[in-house]
């Protein structure tokens, strides 16, 4: 069995690693020293895999020199590809490690991208790169896959391996050999497309197609709110139709959802086309987070509220429930709103790190035990520990009756809050 380094330790990086670490030689390479240093010492900051987890996986290394990566047969990509300010695909993390892998590329190596990409983007932009630091021609002396991540963070049930994986290779004994490299791990199964441009249009459209559906219910909820109807009682009364899709409003970030449409669009504007549908769709969704804030605001100054004197205190910052990632946290927008009318705003989460929000965001994290006083409450990640939170818990820390109660993942009793006093504001 060839042994595989995987290059890129993050939420896609490290759960592969380890389920290939239990059947046979893998190393585990990131650029993060300490990343590193606390996977070693079986400390996994992203909760993906527990201590137990890593240790199961006894033929796994990690490392953070590229001299222990010189002897693999097999690379694995998976660092993350992000966009830029003004929404363009940021590939700089994917050209750096396809660099790092080209400089220890040897004759009848396989490497294979997981990382979402455009179509194209593999043969177009990684292979020149890798054949250029090598000195190798590809699919002569080696070979080229892409196999996307399905990983869905903080989910402990739709697991690596119980979620299918697409898999494809530059030939046909490259596609076969990808395939049956993932089939000895994945227990649902694979998919294997006929290209890798088919295998990385799948991946954009994925969440694409997700982000349309989102967009679609949270317009509805504008045009609901407009006409003081309860988009939710609408969408559960719509739902007992059974084929009708069920999505809710809500805050739409991550490095997922938020992010590849715009990987779609980027290439769809390279050869031509303007996409409206898909654009349209991260324009709404893009918004919400400052709509909401913006409702929110426009509540308390109708129920007198000074505003400018006023505390706010959001619940939750990571982009999910339950899960301590916190970049491209929409959330962020609605503090920023909150705060460009001079809202004294005070942030909760025990999920995510208060270092990391602190250096990304310049946002102090608070206990939300300590919050008190506020003309406002916004539940704005639905996290467990808020989950379990009553009405009481709330109303003890809100200043005056009329308070505003800003329940934007719709996870608590309406009526229940009303009746506390709260003046209750729902996507």
């Amino acid at each position: 069995m060839k042994k595989i380094a995987i290059i890129g330790l993050g939420y896609v990086g490290l759960p592969l690693s380890v389920e290939f670490g239990k059947i046979q030689e893998v190393v585990g390479f990131d650029i993060n020293i300490t990343r590193v240093q606390q996977l070693n010492s079986g400390c996994d900051v992203t909760n993906e895999c527990s201590t137990n987890q890593l240790q199961a996986a006894q033929m796994l290394e990690f490392t953070s020199s590229v001299d222990d990566i010189r002897d693999a047969k097999i690379y694995i990509v998976t660092v993350p590809t992000p966009i830029d300010s003004v929404n363009r695909p940021d590939l700089r993390p994917l050209e750096a490690a396809s660099k790092t892998v080209g400089s220890v590329l040897k004759k009848g190596d396989t490497v294979i991208f997981e990382s979402t990409v455009f179509p194209g983007a593999t043969e177009e932009i990684c292979v020149p790169i890798l054949e250029m630091e090598s000195g190798l021609q590809f699919n002569k002396d080696f070979v080229c896959g892409y196999s996307p991540e399905r990983i869905n963070p903080g989910d402990k049930v739709n697991t690596l391996t119980k979620i299918k994986k697409i898999t494809s290779g530059s030939n046909s004994g490259a596609a076969d050999e990808i395939d049956d490299l993932y089939r000895s791990i994945i227990t649902a199964g694979t998919w294997k497309a006929s290209s890798i441009k088919v295998a990385e249009a799948a991946k954009v459209i994925e969440n694409s197609q997700r982000d349309l559906n989102i967009a679609f219910v949270n317009e509805l909820s504008v045009i609901f709110d407009r006409l003081d109807i309860d988009t939710l009682e609408v969408l559960e009364a719509a739902g007992s139709k059974w084929n009708f899709l069920q999505f809710r409003p809500g805050i739409v970030g991550g490095h997922c959802i938020g992010v590849d449409p715009y990987y779609l669009t980027h290439k769809a504007e390279e050869v031509g086309y303007n996409p409206q549908v898909v654009l349209a769709g991260r324009r709404i969704n893009d918004n919400m987070a400052r709509y909401a804030a913006k409702s929110i605001i426009k509540r308390m100054l109708q129920n007198g509220t000074d505003v400018a004197r006023s505390k706010v205190g959001v619940l939750g910052l990571t982009f999910k429930e339950n899960c301590p990632d916190i970049r491209n946290s929409k959330v962020v927008d609605l503090i920023r709103e909150l705060e460009s009318w001079n809202v004294t705003v005070s942030v909760a989460d025990p999920w995510a790190d208060p270092d990391e929000v602190l250096h990304e965001y310049g946002l102090v994290l608070v206990d939300v035990s300590l919050l008190e006083g506020l003309s406002a409450i916004i539940v704005a990640v639905g996290h467990n520990e808020f989950r379990k939170m009553d009405t009481e818990e709330f109303w003890k820390k809100c200043a005056l009756e009329g308070a505003v109660f800003g329940d934007l993942k719709s996870i608590y009793d309406k009526q229940s809050l009303r009746d506390a006093g709260f003046d209750v504001y729902r996507l």
